[in-house]
């Protein structure tokens, strides 16, 4: 047998009690569009391909929890200027910036209103 078709889109999952309030600050912080929207699970583009799901609690698969081993890491082009631009927006849990020379990055993290950890990160070498 051969292997099925790759898969043309990946979405990761998030549930939270307030949707509205979610919805709010992934698309007015973090600029994303809505690219599917499924009445209690909205789903925004992040790249080609990647998306995130933010999802009503009540309705979906899984519930809202307090704690959130889970974390979403964007790839931008220029972090430090996506530290300033998240700084000014008053985003809680703002880490410093930090590097690490195994990984080759260059970053920082925070959280959304309901608590997932969003990671922002840079390349800092070819590959990374």
């Amino acid at each position: 047998m051969t292997h099925p078709a790759p898969a043309v889109l990946a979405i990761t999952f998030f549930y939270y009690r307030d949707l509205p309030r979610a919805m709010a600050f992934y698309e007015d912080v973090l600029g994303l569009s809505l690219a599917i929207d499924q009445g209690w699970c909205k789903i925004y583009r992040i790249a080609d391909g990647a998306h995130v799901g933010l999802v009503d609690e009540t309705k979906g698969m899984n519930k809202w929890h307090a704690d959130k081993p889970v974390q979403l890491c964007i790839r931008v082009p220029d972090v430090d200027d996506w530290r300033g631009f998240v700084a000014e927006k008053g985003v809680d849990n703002l880490s410093e910036m930090f590097d690490s020379d195994a990984l080759g990055i260059r970053a920082f993290v925070f959280t959304d209103p309901e608590g997932y950890q969003i990671e922002m990160q840079s390349a800092t070498r070819p590959g990374a």
